[in-house]
């Protein structure tokens, strides 16, 4: 059964007559009750009345996969406002974010200083983030966002009655339900003995910490437009705070019409394009995040696996089309930032050495060893086992024909373990996220970026004889270009 074609059956809307029945504790004590348990809990819990909400709340969230060291907590940011709005019947949600740094290092695509507004949708199985520019599909957001609207307090237990949950009896004459929705997340639903749903732990796919444990509180219920809806909501998810919300405003029956989904996020397909820019090297562009193919005498380097599957499983294909017959044997990630690491599966599973920093080596050997099960990747699916070739400052690579060098980025704010790769004979560096060059002729910025200035610090240190710069984000540009967003001089060569 699709999500947009889910409603409650009638029987578990009837509120009083179900409460007639039985008493929530006596449902829960056989495991064939569980129907009559959600029944129960969502009268409780005016889930008739929630066909579609709105709440609006502010509070502290951290941004998931985008720790400063490997396997360090999520950075803190402030959330100046946070509205979520759902559509149940359609499968379909909006959160509408105004955010700032909360703490000074760590990832996220933030401003260092100011606020930003982030505006996330998703419907069905289709996600995209509405920019100024227009809608901007994001298929790697599908799985969390889906595991998110299905988790709310309502939400779960609509997802229970169409999965064929499991009740037991919990403590306190409250309940627990139990269920899984095939291939995007597990879940178990306590629920207090009024009948409203306290706590929510779930397990979804993450494509670099494979299952991954979220546990989801709710609490402070107060009655609001008919439904009973919890002001306090506070959230870990892969062993670390994500979110500690304090809800101001509840709405009720709202308009959905902005939860459309416009033709613009409908395109899915990856597009991987390749622009040689150099014999031999390829910058392999097309989508959000860039890599690089560099062909050696009998085998391929490649420079970022990001994202997910889908993404680097294309840019590999691509690659491999580049350079028939030279199968890639090492896969280079600049850094752990989940966005940038979330095709190192993937790679591992093409049979390539995953090169990276130092520190993110003993991440990678513990997120790789969890289960991966609620949807296999490429990797679970072969087998696969993860070998790595570690970084500490500088390594060494190629052959005499084409050297490669990695350095570590030293003093970054963005990563502790952060690295870039330099071809000294084509004098191209490739890097991630230290410098994002603007559109063509953009002013540089009144105060600069302190990434940008770190990056030329350690160019200057290393003594490199850059050309031009090859971002893992971005466009292809020369050097004079970093110098000018970082209104900084070019030196003389």
């Amino acid at each position: 059964m699709t999500r947009s074609a889910f409603t409650l059956p009638a029987a578990f809307r009837s509120g009083p007559v179900i409460a007639l029945a039985c008493g929530l504790a006596a449902c829960a004590s056989k495991s064939d009750d569980a129907g009559a348990v959600v029944a129960r809990a969502s009268t409780a819990m005016g889930g008739a009345q929630a066909g579609s909400l709105r709440y609006a709340a502010e509070g502290v969230g951290y941004t998931f996969g985008q720790a400063y060291k490997p396997g360090g907590a999520w950075p803190r940011i402030t959330l100046h406002s946070f509205t979520r709005t759902i559509d149940y019947d359609k499968g379909a949600m909006r959160d509408e974010i105004v955010l700032s740094r909360a703490e000074p290092t760590g990832g996220g695509g933030y401003p260092l200083s100011g606020q930003q507004r982030n505006d996330q949708l998703l419907s069905g199985e289709l996600a995209w983030n509405q920019t100024a520019a227009g809608a901007v599909p994001g298929p790697r957001f599908v799985s969390d966002r889906v595991h998110q609207l299905w988790i709310t307090p309502h939400g779960v237990l609509k997802a229970a009655a169409r999965n064929n949950a499991q009740a037991r009896r919990g403590p306190d004459g409250g309940s627990t339900l139990s269920f899984t929705e095939p291939g995007r997340f597990s879940a178990t639903v306590q629920i207090g003995s009024d009948g409203l749903v306290t706590q929510v732990d779930s397990v979804f796919p993450d494509p670099v910490l494979g299952d991954t444990r979220t546990l989801t509180s709710y609490s402070d219920y107060r009655d609001v437009a008919g439904i009973k809806f919890p002001m306090r909501i506070r959230q870990t998810s892969g062993g670390f705070p994500v979110l500690d919300l304090t809800v101001k405003e509840v709405q009720t029956r709202v308009d959905t019409a902005p939860l459309q989904v416009p033709e613009a996020a409908r395109n899915v397909a990856e597009r991987v394009t390749a622009e040689k820019v150099a014999d031999g090297v390829w910058f392999l562009g097309g989508g959000s995040h860039n890599s690089v193919a560099i062909e050696l005498r009998d085998h391929l380097v490649l420079v970022e696996t990001p994202l997910n599957d889908a993404r680097t499983q294309a840019v590999i294909g691509q690659a491999k089309a580049l350079a028939p017959g030279k199968p890639i044997r090492f896969a280079v990630n600049s850094h752990a930032h989940f966005d940038h690491a979330g095709g190192v599966r993937t790679a591992v599973a093409e049979g390539a050495t995953i090169v990276t920093q130092a520190a993110s080596v003993p991440f990678f050997e513990s997120a790789f060893a969890q289960a991966n099960r609620v949807r296999p990747d490429r990797m679970a699916q072969e087998g696969k086992r993860l070998g790595t070739l570690a970084v500490g400052d500088k390594l060494a690579m190629g052959d005499a024909s084409r050297p490669i060098e990695l350095h570590r980025i030293t003093d970054s704010v963005h990563s502790d373990s952060f690295l870039m790769v330099y071809l000294p004979n084509e004098k191209l560096l490739i890097q991630a996220d230290a410098f994002t060059p603007g559109a063509p002729n953009t002013p540089p910025p009144a105060v600069p970026n302190a990434n940008n200035l770190n990056l030329i610090a350690n160019i200057e240190r290393l003594g490199l004889k850059v050309d031009r710069i090859l971002p893992l984000h971005g466009r292809v540009v020369p050097l004079s270009e970093l110098y000018a967003a970082a209104g900084k001089p070019l030196p003389a060569r």
